[in-house]
């Protein structure tokens, strides 16, 4: 059938100027409409996995495990991350998901918070508030904060599951009133059908706690021996195309005794200067301690050992607070009061009370979340920007990663080879070359290249007819050729300095995070590159000429350091005055 609306579609377009001009575009938008409902998605690859930032367990199976991606929703396993299938599909209207948790008293419901907490300047979607389910994933209602953004955790009584706290971040642009710490205590009232949703129920749901509009509930602890006492973190912050903004006056820990009826600050011993993001846990072994990993001038981890009414700084190495923004989770062992996990780049562990760490090898970097069984210690999953993954001797040995298509995509180019090949660059992974289609049992491993150069953020170009060099591009305006056919890789930067951390009206050029190249479809030793200004080289990268001025607004305002006011945002995602598309 889609051949003739094909085939129908030439002759029309032969036919136009006989044609009324409108009456033409509106049948042929008619057909393009009706070829859109014929045709049908394919997943290409490659399979391995993308970011995730929250994942959790079941106390009563070792075998099912839920995982939060950043762009596909939301995933379960019944093997222990042998093979993962997709829950959420047909029930969430967004897919970006930032908490989940499952009662430890009834298996069978879970509840979900959308809008991943880690806000990234780039590849960061917005939620739409919280879903349950009282099957195991198998349906789900959504049950309400629409208007929340991004949450960072759920966090349901261990006992009585219609009782349940959710922290909400929160808009990073602007300042809103739906943040905070949310509760319910009797569940899901008053179901009813609406457009968007099959099922849409509302929640007696409360606001318990709030501080201010610029102000987001960051993280959320509860002493699981005594779940009338709640930890909560606040994140004074705010994105701008420009500069990240962590740290404010809103920024603290407060604790509740009650359930989430009353807050009290806690003060004592925390840093007296500007706080940041925050993260904080409490140990099942000991309730009376807890750990907070905070971003400030006199930041680092902090440990209170009287129920957080005085704390003391035990560590202030700078990799447990690098790019805070970013980061900040912090774990307490379930069993040894003495183990506490910081999860930043690497993952690290400590044995003593956090005064010494090492490192915990893990399939992916930029580490996310971390859910320990409180049965069993050994027993963990953990999320990072590479997917999931499932220990089951405390982390010398994982689950693969290469069994979840949930990765993220800046750009994609295609050749004009039969079958056509597929190009770019993938979140936190690397450039990617594959396969639209093979001959054989499908799409595998075999039939794609990892790695053709650049890096996550690359746009890959090249000659479409005999695309053996590929130029592809990194943040900071990396740019490689690379050979196929020698399977080698060259830098060819215009300029070729990094300048990570440096204010961006101090560098040469400023390069997009995403920054386009193009090779001319007219002369294949041609390539652009755009910065502020659009640069050319005749040679392949050998040399370069500027062919453009500043084609960007260059405001004083919006240049300069890429985040503060504690901590500078290094990795080049906020520098703004760029040329973005070409």
């Amino acid at each position: 059938m889609k051949y003739i609306f094909k085939m129908l579609l030439v002759i029309m377009s032969f036919s136009a100027i006989a044609l009324d001009i409108d009456i033409y575009k509106k049948i042929k938008n008619n057909i393009d409409s009706i070829l859109l409902q014929v045709g049908e998605w394919r997943d290409i690859g490659p399979f391995r996995g993308g970011r995730s930032t929250t994942a959790t367990g079941l106390t009563g199976n070792d075998q099912i495990y839920y995982m939060g991606t950043t762009g596909g929703g939301l995933w379960k396993t019944h093997d222990a991350g042998l093979s993962w299938k997709n829950v959420s599909d047909g029930f969430f209207a967004t897919g970006s998901v930032g908490a989940v948790s499952v009662s430890e008293s009834n298996n069978n419901i879970v509840v979900v918070g959308m809008g991943e907490s880690p806000v990234r300047g780039v590849m960061t979607s917005s939620g739409d508030g919280v879903y349950k389910s009282v099957d195991a994933g198998e349906t789900w209602e959504h049950i309400g904060l629409d208007g929340t953004k991004h949450i960072s955790q759920v966090r349901i009584h261990p006992n009585n599951p219609d009782i349940m706290f959710v922290s909400a971040q929160g808009s990073p642009y602007v300042d809103t009133q739906d943040r905070g710490v949310y509760r319910t205590t009797d569940g899901v009232k008053n179901r009813k059908k609406d457009l968007l949703y099959t099922v849409k129920s509302e929640l007696n749901i409360e606001k318990v706690l709030f501080v201010d509009a610029s102000s987001g509930a960051i993280d959320l602890a509860m002493d699981y021996t005594n779940p009338r006492i709640l930890y909560a973190a606040f994140w004074d912050h705010q994105r701008l195309p420009w500069y990240v903004r962590s740290g404010g006056k809103g920024s603290g820990i407060w604790k509740s005794v009650d359930g989430g009826d009353t807050w009290k600050r806690l003060q004592n011993g925390l840093p007296n200067s500007l706080m940041g993001k925050i993260g904080v846990t409490v140990s099942r072994a000991n309730p009376k301690l807890l750990y907070a990993i905070i971003e400030s001038d006199e930041g680092g981890l902090y440990k209170s050992q009287d129920g957080g009414e005085s704390w003391r700084l035990v560590n202030d190495e700078r990799v447990l607070r690098a790019r805070s923004w970013y980061y900040m989770h912090i774990y307490a062992d379930p069993s040894d009061e003495n183990i506490v996990y910081v999860l930043n780049a690497p993952m690290m562990k400590s044995i003593d009370g956090g005064k010494t760490f090492t490192n915990i090898p893990v399939p992916h970097g930029d580490n996310h979340y971390l859910w320990i069984n409180p049965d069993n210690s050994d027993i963990m999953i953990n999320s990072n920007d590479g997917g999931a993954n499932i220990s089951f001797n405390g982390g010398k040995s994982w689950s693969t990663q290469k069994n979840q298509p949930t990765s993220q995509f800046y750009r994609v180019n295609v050749d004009n080879r039969f079958p056509y090949w597929v190009y770019g660059g993938q979140q936190d992974n690397s450039s990617v070359a594959i396969k639209s289609s093979t001959f054989s049992n499908g799409i595998s491993w075999k039939d794609w290249i990892a790695g053709v150069g650049g890096c996550e953020t690359a746009y890959v170009a090249f000659d479409k007819n005999n695309p053996v060099l590929m130029y592809a591009g990194c943040y900071q305006g990396i740019i490689t050729e690379y050979n196929l056919n020698l399977d080698n890789s060259k830098n060819i930067m215009a300029y070729p300095a990094m300048g990570l951390g440096e204010p961006s009206d101090e560098q040469k050029y400023r390069f997009n995070w995403n920054a386009p190249i193009i090779v001319s479809m007219h002369n294949p030793d041609v390539i652009y590159h755009a910065a502020n200004k659009l640069l050319r080289t005749n040679d392949r990268g050998i040399t370069w000429e500027e062919i453009s001025p500043d084609l960007t607004k260059n405001k004083k305002e919006n240049l300069g350091t890429g985040g503060g006011p504690i901590t500078n945002e290094g990795a080049g995602g906020e520098v703004y005055h760029t040329i973005y598309y070409v």
